[in-house]
């Protein structure tokens, strides 16, 4: 199957929000981990900022990039003629 170019720009659009998720992904799970001492000494809500992020932050933060990416998926589907109908 031959790719036109509104597929190519499907595609690059899809590929540039997943390269800008996983970044955020990879800053909130392994940044914060590599720095987990330095941030022990900010406090969130009474909590050391370093074990917050582990215990719960970071899953918020997973959660609100699965809800955008699903959000924005679905803008891009609709924009480009792709979605799948109503069942």
């Amino acid at each position: 199957m031959q790719l036109t170019e509104k597929h190519r720009e499907y595609w690059r659009r899809n590929l540039n929000l997943t390269i800008v998720l996983l970044a955020i992904w990879f800053v909130a799970t392994f940044v914060m981990a590599y720095f987990a001492r330095p941030l022990a000494e900010i406090n969130f809500f009474g909590w050391p900022l370093s074990f917050y992020m582990g215990a719960q932050g970071s899953l918020i933060i997973y959660v609100a990039i699965i809800w955008y990416y699903a959000r924005k998926m679905r803008q891009l589907d609709v924009e480009y003629g792709v979605e799948e109908g109503e069942d």
